[in-house]
């Protein structure tokens, strides 16, 4: 089959959880037999030379950009919160430029399947039944609308907070309408999945989670000493709220009992404000680091405290295929089939979260027997030429 992949940025390098999910599944496509083309914008945010993609990478799929600015503009966000009901988060994606782009794509040959990696690309849909006979499939790889529901719940400003609660409602609608316009979703996770059905969408489903090509991530010793680490990109809200209830709430805390112990952060992006609270004798602040695979091997326990999103964690998902243990929440494991104290350690309260670091750093034998049934679940589950393959099978009898 011929697959069209569209996305609202380059996939590449692949060092955030999204990139990572979207070339992983386009290679794993590839290698089920299926010719992929991505169409992508190319934005400030994320910006990368297609040029400089690995011509071996080329070879496989074949790489579209187009530069789009999709910065927040405060004029555009008054108007749109004034006079539409589209999310502004969605609406500036709207790009002429993209459209055209797809335009003289489509006119190179027919495709079999067009799939959306998320919704923002919404504009492109009458489009593409316009000028495509190809099944359209929209990739979820988060319900958008919790996310902003669950910020909104944890904010105390009250001005901030009705705007984020507007926002989730916005998504809501706005996700709901595209469910209804597309041929079949793929969520990323079977709680998604859930939350669509619960949203009244019938579209024909096959939840297909993140996957990761084991060969990538080998398995390497504990370094020696006291070593904490969180990698995150740092513009993206839940991780800040996360990385700020965990400084506040645990690590200084766990400073008065295990003083020498270190944290080391990772993350694109970070707003100053932000950048100055990791302003700490016993915190090394890295910034966006180029290998992340190196990065998580080089330090010890992974820490995830995360309280809003959806979908799957990937770095989380990396950490336990590179034998890191993880103390993380709830939400962090969502989507994982992960058991506490089997495959990670889960604590929802600033007392647990740092009594079971404590109960990892003193007992260093309780991380050997959890990492390989980590490494175990993730063979099992998250093998990403299986997922793909299923994949690929699903849209085959869909076409």
């Amino acid at each position: 089959m011929k697959i069209l992949i569209l996305a609202n940025k380059l996939p590449f390098p692949p060092r955030d959880g999204g990139s990572i999910a979207t070339l992983n599944m386009m290679l794993g496509l590839q290698q089920a037999g299926n010719q992929i083309t991505c169409l992508a914008m190319n934005t400030s945010k994320h910006r990368f030379p297609v040029e400089q993609i690995p011509q071996a990478l080329h070879q496989r799929i074949r790489f579209l950009a187009v530069d789009v600015d999709t910065s927040i503009k405060t004029r555009k966000l008054l108007l749109n919160l004034l006079f539409s009901r589209l999310p502004y988060i969605a609406e500036r994606f709207r790009s002429k430029a993209f459209s055209l782009a797809l335009q003289e794509l489509l006119k190179e040959g027919p495709f079999d399947i067009v799939q959306f990696e998320g919704p923002y690309l919404f504009f492109c849909l009458e489009q593409l039944r316009k000028e495509s006979k190809a099944r359209i499939s929209l990739r979820a790889h988060n319900a958008e609308h919790q996310i902003w529901k669950r910020m909104a719940l944890q904010e105390n400003f009250a001005i901030r907070r009705w705007y984020l609660n507007n926002l989730a409602r916005r998504l809501r609608e706005f996700e709901r309408g595209v469910f209804d316009r597309v041929d079949t979703i793929i969520p990323i996770s079977e709680k998604d999945a859930s939350c669509f059905r619960d949203q009244g969408t019938d579209t024909p489903m096959l939840t297909t989670p993140a996957g990761l090509n084991l060969e990538d991530y080998p398995l390497t010793g504990m370094p020696s000493g006291s070593s904490l680490f969180f990698i995150g990109a740092l513009d993206w809200l839940p991780n800040q709220e996360g990385l700020s209830w965990f400084l506040d709430q645990v690590f200084e805390p766990l400073l008065e009992e295990l003083p020498e112990i270190g944290l080391h952060v990772a993350g694109r992006n970070a707003p100053r404000p932000f950048q100055k609270k990791l302003l700490h004798p016993n915190i090394t602040y890295h910034g966006e680091v180029g290998d992340a695979c190196s990065f998580m091997q080089s330090h010890g326990i992974m820490v995830a405290p995360l309280w809003s999103g959806s979908g799957i964690r990937i770095k989380i998902l990396e950490a336990m295929a590179l034998g890191r243990p993880v103390v993380t929440t709830e939400t962090g494991i969502a989507g994982i089939a992960a058991e506490h104290l089997r495959t990670v350690m889960v604590g929802n309260d600033p007392q647990s979260f740092k009594d079971l670091i404590i109960r990892l750093l003193k007992n260093p034998g309780d991380w050997t027997g959890m990492a390989a049934e980590a490494r175990k679940l993730i063979i099992r589950e998250f093998d990403n030429f299986k997922l793909s393959s299923r994949l690929s099978q699903f849209y085959k009898a869909q076409a």
